[in-house]
């Protein structure tokens, strides 16, 4: 499932379309959504977490949420004969944008919009994001700081790679519980996020490592891996620590998979 700087990634993409659109569902699944949008003007997009908002006329929002198989893909103009597994695609006289797979695809209001917005937590990529609402909620919890980042109501748009990293690079064991997690600590945690996550939407890939430990720095290849980017423990289980050369763990925690290094994030 893509991470929330893919989604907001997507927001900024989305914002090249300009003027009129063609809005279509050759699958099917969003017809009578689309013909009510169809002609319109994308006037504004916003990402909370993993789920995207694109903005038509006054009020009138798709939400998209990708979940596991979502997948976005942009081209220029002329779009070519759409595939029928396309459940939305918009295009402009320059260009199209087609939607296959996404868990939600559906026309809403704006308050069914807040009302999305009301159930998740502060994303470190919005400017109205309070990490204070997070801290109130993990420091009076029992449950493990990895579960915690991973819950959208806590905090939205981390995924399995950011909560690894981020829990490494302040040595932070996973399995402590977050009432157990100082608010110093904390405020570490959150300050990384938002910088992690703000390269990841201008870069779009994730990269977590810090210049002494990048390949040139330490002499070794880069890392080869469909998700990209430079990592300290994110699916490395077996492979030496970057730092102090301990094996990577993992475990099963919440139905995802977790990596850490025993040595750098010791109880």
């Amino acid at each position: 499932m893509p991470e929330g700087h893919t989604i907001h990634r997507l927001a900024l993409d989305y914002r090249r379309l300009t003027g009129p659109l063609r809005v279509s569902s050759p699958q099917g699944k969003f017809s009578d959504a689309a013909q009510l949008v169809d002609g319109a003007s994308l006037t504004r997009t916003e990402a909370h977490g993993k789920h995207l908002f694109l903005g038509f006329r006054d009020g009138d929002w798709v939400h998209i949420h990708l979940g596991l198989f979502g997948k976005v893909g942009f081209g220029d103009a002329p779009a070519p004969p759409a595939a029928d597994t396309v459940r939305l695609r918009l295009a402009d006289a320059a260009s199209y944008v087609d939607l296959r797979g996404p868990t939600t695809c559906a026309l809403i209001t704006d308050a069914e919009k807040d009302a999305i917005h009301a159930r998740l937590g502060p994303d470190p990529l919005r400017a109205d994001a309070d990490p204070d609402t997070a801290y109130r909620k993990i420091s009076r919890s029992r449950t493990t700081v990895a579960a915690l980042l991973m819950d959208q109501k806590v905090i939205a748009g981390v995924g399995n790679v950011y909560r690894a990293e981020v829990l490494f690079r302040h040595g932070i064991d996973p399995y402590r519980a977050g009432r157990d997690l100082g608010r110093a600590e904390w405020d570490a945690v959150w300050a990384d996020l938002v910088a992690l996550m703000r390269d990841g939407v201008r870069d779009n890939r994730i990269d977590t490592v810090r210049p002494e430990h990048s390949p040139e720095a330490m002499g070794r290849p880069p890392r080869v891996d469909d998700h990209g980017g430079e990592v300290y423990v994110y699916r490395r289980a077996g492979l030496p620590c970057h730092v102090c050369g301990t094996h990577v763990a993992t475990a099963g925690l919440a139905a995802r998979n977790l990596f850490w290094c025993p040595r750098c994030q010791n109880r």
